[in-house]
């Protein structure tokens, strides 16, 4: 078994426009992201720390890093998957995001799971 194996934790994420939190108006565009953390692997591995990159429709970056996600920082068993929703605040009614947990494997194996870009957008924003 290759290393790419034991250590393949793969990142999902769905996204929804917040229009109750958002005042476009005053340039509050409020979006949530529903994410998933599964573990292909063949060990257990644990989410250490977050790392994303935020950039708004005028190519404004804003990078945040952190402990874990959402106050936790789970341990994901092989085949098992961890779903948590968090939110981002943009200035545009349009963005992206992407970046990367630092997992922690069993066996002591520290790895990086990829978190590829994906968009925030205001319904009928884009076509």
């Amino acid at each position: 078994m290759n290393e790419a194996d034991q250590y393949d934790v793969r990142v999902e994420a769905v996204t929804e426009y917040v229009a109750a939190q958002s005042d476009p108006a005053n340039g509050r565009f409020a979006f949530a992201y529903h994410i998933t953390v599964t573990n292909h692997g063949s060990i257990a591995a644990r989410l250490m720390s977050r790392h994303w990159v935020i950039t708004d429709g005028t190519g404004e970056v804003e990078e945040v890093r952190g402990d874990g996600v959402v106050g936790k920082q789970p341990t994901i068993v092989p085949g098992e998957h961890h779903r948590y929703t968090s939110g981002a605040i943009l200035s545009t009614p349009v963005g992206t995001m992407h970046g990367s947990y630092r997992m922690v494997a069993a066996d002591g194996h520290a790895f990086d799971a990829i978190i590829e870009p994906f968009r925030l957008a205001v319904p009928h924003t884009l076509n």
